[in-house]
């Protein structure tokens, strides 16, 4: 099952994916609140979803946030070894977390800023997405699965000169509209392991980020096994789980952001999202 946020202004609904259709589902609680009660839901789901009617076309539609203010955005560093080599790093021994604003979250189709603060310095990251269901604390690896909700695709915009400004990478991972995901959720159940998926980026059509999720240095189940250690993992967090190597930061010369251009992450299996850069 995919589950996807139809966004009507401020009104949002929740609405089931199939074969490029949408279902409304206007009884369905927010998205936070049906993954933290999704066994019973479950049932009322899969009945609609089995119906014939109340069916609209994707396009007719605008899709939002599939989580729109998470109560956590949690992204790791240097995971992929392209990245970690074009970054001129040695491979981490422990994970690098850090904290991405949970009002940085945005649209899958949403205008990415370009901020007035540092307009010619952002940069694109795309990744796989993990979305929290029934989480916990202290979850073994083996269990992790069990935590998963589902999977999205991600962008962990950027603004590098900002990176600079500290050790902490937090702020300038956090401007608004950096947190693009979508399109929809797809379910665990339907994506029970995410490692070996193609995952791409491509700015204006050219192909910048070309890589597998096979090839994460910490995978998704050791991820929140880690995380866990330290915090209860909730409903609707969201788990960025790293980039692969291609940046614009590391590309000789280095290739940020303009306004106009179209970047497009995608992800085998998952969808893709697409946004604009406009100035702030």
């Amino acid at each position: 099952m995919k589950l996807a946020v139809i966004q009507a202004g401020e009104a949002e609904q929740i609405g089931i994916v199939k074969d490029g259709k949408i279902l409304p589902v206007p009884d369905a609680p927010g998205m936070i609140e049906l993954i933290g009660s999704f066994e019973s839901y479950r049932p009322t789901l899969l009945s609609r979803q089995a119906s014939s009617e109340g069916w609209l076309d994707l396009g007719e539609v605008t899709l939002g946030a599939p989580v729109k203010r998470p109560g956590k955005i949690l992204a790791i560093g240097l995971n992929y070894a392209d990245h970690i080599a074009e970054s001129g790093r040695d491979t981490p021994k422990q994970q690098m977390w850090f904290l991405k604003a949970s009002s940085s979250a945005a649209g899958p189709y949403d205008a990415i800023q370009l901020p007035k603060v540092s307009p010619d310095s952002v940069d694109y990251e795309v990744e796989l997405v993990a979305v929290i269901g029934k989480g916990g604390r202290h979850i073994s690896r083996q269990d992790a699965p069990g935590a998963v909700f589902g999977y999205c695709v991600g962008n962990d915009v950027s603004v590098r000169d900002w990176q600079g400004h500290s050790p902490q990478w937090s702020v300038a991972k956090s401007f608004d509209t950096h947190s693009p995901i979508g399109p929809w959720i797809t379910l665990s159940d339907d994506m029970p392991d995410p490692h070996g998926l193609a995952i791409r980026c491509a700015v204006n059509g050219e192909v910048r980020q070309n890589s597998n999720t096979a090839n994460l240095v910490f995978d998704v189940w050791a991820q929140i096994a880690y995380l866990s250690q330290a915090m209860t993992l909730e409903p609707g967090d969201l788990i960025f789980t790293g980039t692969p190597g291609g940046v614009g930061w590391a590309r000789r010369p280095q290739t940020f952001f303009k306004p106009g251009d179209i970047c497009r992450c995608e992800i085998e299996g998952l969808g893709f999202i697409e946004g604009t850069c406009v100035p702030e």
